[in-house]
């Protein structure tokens, strides 16, 4: 009875190309785009919440919350990619979110900015790590 298994093909080292579509640089963590979801999502929710509120609200603060919006957009698509530019644009996103938060705290003294603003600050300082800075080129 003939064997089921075919015998291999011994080629030698070298010949076979590597294949085309396998990245051979930094991988993302599953931090970085977990990051970038949270960051995407707070960025549609902020610019969501400022077009259904226009009338309540200042035309500059309008102006400055969506401009502010689609550049963490931007820097989100950028940092999936794992470009530098999308790494700081994110990196300002979570400063800048943390921090108006903070200032929405003690200009109100609502407990409710204080959650946001941490989870913004905790995630500034994990993109600030070397490790991730080092994975965007």
């Amino acid at each position: 009875m003939p064997d089921p298994t075919p015998d291999r093909i011994k080629l030698p080292p070298g010949s076979v190309p590597p294949a085309p579509n396998v990245p051979d640089g930094p991988r993302m963590l599953p931090g970085m785009a977990m990051v970038a979801v949270f960051m995407l999502f707070i960025a549609l929710a902020n610019a969501v919440n400022v077009l259904a509120h226009r009338t309540a609200t200042r035309p500059s603060a309008v102006y400055s919350i969506l401009f502010v919006s689609s550049m963490i957009v931007l820097g989100v698509f950028g940092f999936l990619r794992l470009r530098r530019w999308g790494w700081a644009l994110l990196l300002g996103g979570c400063f800048f979110y943390s921090l108006g938060n903070l200032v929405l705290f003690f200009q109100t003294h609502q407990p409710r900015y204080l959650l946001p603003a941490a989870f913004a600050l905790v995630f500034f300082l994990y993109l600030v790590r070397t490790e991730i800075r080092d994975r965007v080129h």
